[in-house]
Order: structure tokens, then C-alpha cells, then sequence
């Protein structure tokens, strides 16, 4: 006796799948997708502004893209790390040491009432400023280079410590946020840092007007990197094969141990590059730059993208979406004057949802939560 299989979605042999299925289908797509992410900004955006007074207008724009491009390369370098199956916490900690660093480098004058008792006051410091006070622009890239070296050598570290003795990703990089964070602190007592060389300055603040922006062009030039490789690299292939399943592309050849590190040491370069216009913008190094809610942004901004924390799914488009709503939201209730406690229950409820979201769409293209 022979057993007949019926077609999915009540299909008869031959036929095509219903318009029903079709949709459920189409829909499926959607919420898995960067166009939801899109749809939801727009929606907010709509439901908020009557409420939110200037929201819509050409000066908020300008705030808001101000504020978006720092924590979209952010956010672009921690997908690297998600879509590997890993986190790194370390981030905002990574922007405080390298952005401290290097504004002392550069600071044409330091107060001796408030730096003499720091570690490097005599020998790298004075009152006349630090090293490179007086180089202008060759000096600024030199600080610059200094900086993002330092960023690479501090994510590689993370990445070594977990591809190396296979400790957990959570734990190797909360341990470097509280390590880097009291070293930062340390170099200067918690003082910022001031009396940057305009050069500097201007990668934060110049541009070619309006919101055409130094720190725009930066952002999208390393978007499209970071895209390049994701979508059309060996390097990209192998990280999405190890985040879908780590064993199955080992023994399919992925060099496992050098990715990791190299995802880690790319989200460590991203959040130095993003601390430097964060810095810049506000016109000194600061050893608190990361603040408090930074790294709870970048993690809720990119899950927000679709970057899955499962590992194995997110794209550069995604996380840009994702630090978009993240900024949108962070403005809106700025606008709408909310006590800080209401801010961080809101945000707190946003980023629980995201997880939520990550989740749903999971069961929605079949994986397991």
C-alpha cells in the first residue's frame, strides 16, 4: 500500500501554495527583517512627536544624527561579536581607556593643582599639556593611531582569554568593563581631560554643513566596510557558520580560535573610533565617557537590528536600524523632560522587549530559543 503525503498549507498536489500561506509567509519575512525595524521607527516617531514638543524639526534632526553616528559604529562593531554567538561588555569601558589616552596625549595645557598627583605627570604631562600639544594635525593622527592600537591590542586580549582557555564571553568581558573602567579612572583621577588641539576637534564637530558631517562620512565609509566583509569576505561566511553552529565549522575547516579574536579586536577598533567622536563632539577625553547606559544601548540597539543573541544572524543594515530607534527614543524622552528614573524603566522595558523580539523571531524562521 502506498502512503500519500499531503502538500503543506492544504495544497493539492500541483497546485500552489495558497494566497493565505503566502501572506503568513510574506509576513514571516517582514518581522524577521530590517523593514520592521524601519516600520517601528516610523510608528514611534508618529505616536510620539504630538507629545514630545520640536521632536520633528530640522534642529532635532541635527541633534539626533549627531548623537547617532558614534553609536552606530558602536553598535556595527559589537554585531561582529553577536554574530559569532559572543558579547562583549567591554565596550563602553574600551571607549573611556583609549579616549582618556588619548586626550592626554594631545591636551595643551593640564592644571597642576588638579594633575600633579596622577601616574604620568612629570614624564608624558605638564602644565604646558601633554606629548603631542604642539604637533597639530601630524600629532592628532599620530594620537589617533595610538589610540586604536591600544583598542586593538585591549579586544584582542578579550578574544585570546576566550578562544585560548575557553572562558565564557560574559565573564571575560564584564571583568575588562570593570578592569579598563578603574583604569581610566586611575589616569587621572577622574578628572577630564580639556584643552584639546582644535584639529582634533573638528573630526567631532566639523563638516561640510547641515548634517553632512566629518563624523557621517566616517560612520558610513565604516559601515560599508564592515558590510563588505560580512556579506562578501571568507572572513564574514566563516563568522555566520560559526555562530549558527560552532562545531559543525570547525570540522568544516573554519580557523575558529583567529576568528573569534579578530571579531573581538574588529568591536574593540569600533567602540575606540566611536569614543574618538564622542569625544571629540564634546571637547574632552573623559573617563566616564561610556557612562551608564552606553553599553545597555549598543546591546538593545543591535537586538532591536535583528543581531540575534543566539548568534548566526544580523546585518551591518540592521544594527544601523537598531542604533537609529535607540538615539529616536533616547531624544524623545529628553523632549519629554522625564525623570531619569522614568528613563531608565523605559529603556529598561525596551531592552526586554528586544530579547523578547530576538526570540520571536527564532520561532519565526524555525530556530530554537
Amino acid at each position: 500500500m502506498t502512503t500519500v503525503t499531503a502538500p503543506p498549507n492544504g495544497a493539492t498536489k500541483g497546485e500552489k501554495p495558497s494566497r493565505s500561506a503566502a501572506r503568513v509567509n510574506m509576513l514571516r519575512r517582514f518581522m524577521a527583517g530590517e523593514g520592521f525595524v524601519a516600520v517601528l521607527i516610523v510608528v514611534y516617531i508618529v505616536a510620539v512627536s504630538p507629545f514630545a514638543s520640536g521632536m520633528i524639526s530640522e534642529r532635532n534632526a541635527i541633534n539626533v544624527l549627531s548623537n547617532l553616528w558614534p553609536l552606530a559604529i558602536i553598535v556595527v562593531g559589537q554585531t561582529f561579536v553577536l554574530v559569532l554567538g559572543g558579547i562583549d561588555l567591554s565596550q563602553a569601558a574600551l571607549i573611556n581607556i583609549t579616549n582618556t589616552f588619548g586626550a592626554l596625549l594631545l591636551a595643551k595645557a593640564l592644571n597642576a593643582n588638579t594633575f600633579t598627583s596622577t601616574i604620568f605627570w612629570g614624564t608624558m604631562l605638564g602644565a604646558d599639556g601633554g606629548p603631542f600639544a604642539t604637533t597639530g594635525g601630524g600629532g592628532v593622527i599620530l594620537a589617533i593611531l595610538i589610540m586604536v592600537t591600544i583598542g586593538a591590542l585591549l579586544g584582542s586580549l578579550n578574544g585570546f582569554a576566550v578562544a585560548k582557555f575557553g572562558m565564557p564571553p560574559f565573564m571575560v568581558t564584564l571583568g575588562t568593563l570593570l578592569l579598563f573602567n578603574a583604569i581610566s579612572v586611575w589616569m587621572t583621577h577622574s578628572e577630564n581631560v580639556a584643552a584639546l588641539p582644535p584639529e582634533y576637534l573638528q573630526i567631532g564637530q566639523g563638516g561640510f554643513g547641515g548634517p553632512f558631517t566629518y563624523a557621517m562620512v566616517i560612520a558610513l565609509v565604516l559601515a560599508i566596510a564592515a558590510h563588505f566583509v560580512l556579506s562578501s569576505t571568507p572572513f564574514g561566511r566563516w563568522l555566520y557558520a560559526s555562530g549558527i553552529n560552532k562545531k559543525t565549522a570547525i570540522i568544516s575547516g573554519v580557523p575558529y580560535k583567529r576568528v573569534l579574536i579578530s571579531a573581538y579586536t574588529i568591536s574593540a577598533v569600533f567602540a575606540t573610533i566611536g569614543g574618538i567622536l564622542y569625544s571629540t563632539r564634546l571637547g574632552a577625553g573623559r573617563p566616564t565617557l561610556g557612562g551608564d547606559t552606553l553599553l545597555l544601548d549598543v546591546i538593545g540597539a543591535a537586538v532591536i537590528g535583528g543581531i540575534s543573541l543566539f548568534g548566526g544572524k544580523g546585518s551591518v543594515l540592521g544594527a544601523f536600524l537598531g542604533a537609529i530607534f535607540f538615539v529616536v527614543l533616547s531624544n524623545s524622552l529628553n523632549l519629554l523632560n522625564l525623570p531619569f528614573t522614568i528613563v531608565f524603566i523605559v529603556k529598561g522595558l525596551v531592552i526586554i522587549a528586544a530579547a523578547l523580539l530576538d526570540v520571536a523571531r527564532r520561532r519565526v524562521l524555525g530556530g530554537t530559543p
